[in-house]
């Protein structure tokens, strides 16, 4: 009951990540600004969560306060920012700031909503779970897709229909979500270096790189998937909006990549699943420019692969930290791990339309080749630790 609780929390909390996004259309047409402007609508909540769980880390704050009580402010104040700006921004100005602050408090809904997951599994079936809640991450970061696509609606009443999601999620989070048994309870030591100390350590370091990696794709190809759907030839002969095909590969099938791989994880180990995931994603960028001139069926079904496989091994990194990390620092640990995997993307992000500038659509997300290899390289050498491979439920 509490898996699914936290899970159905970070659906609902986390649709108004890419809830400007995915009307940027309309907004560009609206206030009259360019595509380069526009990407800094993505961009301030990237920089707004590293800066959130840069702080969150340094306080210790999800060891150090009720984790579902955090969680739930953070997804209310994340759900006010959005109605703000779906009430009364008009233009560039205002919308950043909004959206870095939607930023901030999306660093207490995502990495507390890790430790919580964890706080319920045990070591033998943490992949699945987290499985479970990376996919939930998946289907709530779509669903402002999905709200687009079915009905053509305004992009304030979009945004305001992702509010009222996220503030359904925060709503949930104080009434049913409480932590587990697994982690160490609220009320740790207040310790701000743990979050570099942990890189001296084998393990986390490893779990780390490999995340960099997986993160030097994974937004980089959300954020930017719809502009190069629309840039194909098959484009036109969709039978549904763009919007919907990117739900449906992006959205359902990620959510069901999800769960491959925390089984995946579980059953052979944790750095086999991710490497597996790694080869297969970056097989798809290196694959892009080909399938771009592709019919709507194989384009659309190689779209749903590559869907799946970019997002299957993430709940297996914060997995292979929840485990060797130190247990009284676990919060601040994947507090730590994800403020720096954003950062990361926030370069990723910028760089593509830069490229897309000077090679087209079809040759974009060569850009991302490095990060799946790399990620592979440090998961494969993790794969030598015992701890990670074959886990055990704690004593």
């Amino acid at each position: 009951m509490q898996r699914w609780a936290i899970a159905l929390v970070q659906v609902l909390g986390l649709a108004v990540w890419f809830s400007v996004s995915a009307v940027v259309p309309s907004l560009r047409a609206d206030w009259g600004i360019s595509s380069a402007s526009a990407v800094w609508l993505t961009g301030a909540v990237q920089l707004g969560f590293v800066a959130g769980a840069l702080c969150s880390t340094a306080l210790n704050l999800p060891d150090r306060l009720r984790p579902h009580l955090l969680l739930a402010a953070s997804a209310a104040l994340a759900a006010l920012c959005t109605f703000v700006l779906a009430w009364s921004v008009d233009g560039m100005v205002w919308a950043l700031p909004l959206r870095f602050l939607t930023g901030v408090f999306l660093a207490g809904v995502y990495p507390v909503g890790i430790k919580l997951m964890a706080s319920w599994s045990g070591q033998a079936g943490r992949g699945r779970a987290l499985g479970v809640f990376i996919g939930a991450l998946t289907l709530g970061s779509t669903l402002p897709h999905l709200i687009d696509g079915l009905a053509s609606l305004p992009w304030r009443t979009v945004l305001e229909a992702a509010a009222a999601v996220g503030l359904l999620g925060a709503v949930v989070a104080v009434a049913v979500v409480r932590p587990g048994p697994y982690l160490s309870a609220a009320g740790a030591v207040r310790n701000a270096g743990y979050a570099v100390r942990m890189f001296r350590e084998r393990g986390p370091r490893l779990a780390n790189f490999g995340y960099f990696g997986h993160m030097w794709e994974l937004y980089a190809l959300w954020t930017w998937i719809p502009s190069f759907l629309l840039a194909t030839p098959a484009a036109a002969r969709f039978s549904v909006s763009t919007e919907i095909v990117v739900f449906a590969t992006m959205g359902i099938a990620g959510f069901l990549g999800c769960l491959l791989g925390g089984w995946g994880a579980d059953r052979y180990g944790r750095s086999p699943a991710a490497v597996a995931a790694l080869i297969i994603s970056g097989a798809c960028c290196v694959l892009s420019p080909v399938v771009f001139t592709a019919g709507p069926v194989i384009l659309a079904a190689f779209c749903a692969i590559w869907g799946a496989a970019v997002i299957a091994d993430s709940g297996v990194f914060s997995t292979a930290l929840s485990e060797t990390a130190d247990p009284r620092f676990v919060g601040t640990a994947l507090t730590a791990q994800t403020a720096l995997g954003f950062a990361l993307t926030v370069v990723s992000i910028q760089l593509v339309p830069l490229l897309v500038g000077l090679t087209g659509w079809r040759f974009a997300f060569l850009l991302l080749i490095p990060g799946p290899v790399l990620g592979a390289f440090a998961m494969r050498a993790l794969g030598a630790s015992t701890a990670t491979t074959q886990p055990k439920e704690p004593a």
